[in-house]
C-alpha cells in the first residue's frame, strides 16, 4: 500500500512538463516562447484599441476585451512556469503554487463561456436587429460578464479546495506541464470515482452548455443570412461564423475531452498535446480570429496609429 504523507505547504510537486523529447526540446521551447509573446501582444493591443476607440464601445467589443483579458491571464498561468522550469532545469512547483494554478485555470476556463455570450450577441444583432438595444443593453452585458466571472470562480474555488485537501500519495510526480484537476487525480491515495462525477457534472454545465449555445446561435445566424442576403453578404457571414466556430470548437473540444473522461482513461502524453490546444493555441488564435478579419478593428488600428 502506498504511504500517504502529511499535507504541508512545504510539500512540492514535480511537473514533468512538455519538454521530454531530447533534441526537439529547444525547437519546442522557442516555438512556445514565440507563441506566448505573440499571444500576449495581440491581446494587449486589442484591449487598448477597444479602450481607446470610441467606435468600439459596443457590447460586442466589451465582451471581446474581456475575452482578451482572460486569454492573457490564461496563457500567463502556464507558459512562464514552463519557461522558467526549462531554463533552470528545475521541475518543481510548490503545493500552494499548484493550488493557484488549478484555481486560475478552472476560473479562466469557465469564464471563456463569454464566447457563448459573444455568439448570442451576433445572433441578436443579425436575427433580431430591432430588439438589439434592449436585449444587449449595457446592464445586460455587464450582468452577463459578472455572472460568468462569479459562477466560474465559485466553481473553481470549490473544486480546488476539495482536491487539495485529499490525501496525496508519496509520489508527487505530475505528468503534465501545469496543475489541473485531471492531472492531479492519479496522485490521490483514495478512490476518487465519486468526486469525478462532480467534475463531469461541472464540465458539462460549464463547458458543454456554452458550446451548445455557440453552435445554436451561429446555426441560426447562418440560416437567417442565407434567407435574406446577397451572395457577397453570405460569403462574409459564412467565413466569419466558421472562423469563430473553429476557435470555439478547438477550445471546447479539447477541454471537454480532458474534463469529462474518468482518469482511468487518461493518457498523459495525449492529454498534454490536447492541453496545448486549450491552454496555448486558443489564447493565441482568439485575438486574431476575432479582430484581423474585422473591418472595424482594422479601422480603429489605423485611426489610433
Amino acid at each position: 500500500a502506498m504511504k500517504t504523507e502529511n499535507q504541508t505547504f512545504g510539500a512540492e510537486f514535480i511537473l514533468l512538463g512538455l519538454f521530454q523529447y531530447g533534441q526537439m526540446n529547444k525547437t519546442l521551447f522557442v516555438a512556445i516562447t514565440v507563441i506566448f509573446s505573440v499571444a500576449l501582444m495581440g491581446n494587449i493591443i486589442l484591449i487598448h484599441l477597444i479602450r481607446l476607440d470610441t467606435l468600439l464601445h459596443t457590447p460586442m467589443y466589451f465582451l471581446l476585451s474581456q475575452l482578451s483579458f482572460i486569454d492573457m491571464v490564461y496563457i500567463s498561468t502556464t507558459v512562464p512556469k514552463m519557461v522558467t522550469n526549462f531554463l533552470s532545469n528545475g521541475k518543481t512547483i510548490t503545493f500552494f503554487g499548484c493550488e493557484i494554478h488549478t484555481f486560475l485555470f478552472l476560473t479562466l476556463g469557465g469564464t471563456e463561456a463569454l464566447l457563448g455570450f459573444m455568439s448570442y450577441d451576433r445572433h441578436v444583432a443579425i436575427c433580431h436587429p430591432s430588439h438589439y438595444p434592449v436585449l444587449m443593453s449595457k446592464t445586460i452585458c455587464l450582468s452577463m460578464v459578472t455572472c460568468a466571472w462569479a459562477s466560474s470562480s465559485i466553481n473553481a474555488l470549490i473544486h480546488t479546495l476539495y482536491v487539495f485537501q485529499l490525501p496525496f500519495c508519496t509520489s508527487r510526480i505530475i505528468n503534465h506541464f501545469f496543475c489541473e484537476v485531471p492531472s492531479l487525480m492519479p496522485l490521490v491515495c483514495q478512490d476518487t470515482s465519486q468526486y469525478e462525477y462532480t467534475v463531469l457534472f461541472s464540465g458539462l454545465v460549464i463547458l458543454l452548455l456554452p458550446f451548445m449555445a455557440i453552435l445554436a446561435s451561429y446555426a441560426q445566424v447562418l440560416i437567417v443570412v442565407y434567407q435574406m442576403s446577397s451572395g457577397k453578404g453570405q460569403t462574409k457571414a459564412i467565413s466569419t461564423c466558421s472562423s469563430h466556430l473553429i476557435v470555439a470548437s478547438l477550445f471546447y473540444g479539447a477541454t471537454l475531452s480532458t474534463y469529462t473522461r474518468p482518469h482511468s482513461l487518461n493518457y498523459p502524453e495525449e492529454d498534454k498535446v490536447v492541453a496545448v490546444f486549450y491552454s496555448i493555441i486558443t489564447p493565441l488564435l482568439n485575438p486574431f480570429i476575432y479582430s484581423l478579419r474585422n473591418k472595424e478593428v482594422m479601422g480603429a488600428m489605423r485611426r489610433v496609429l
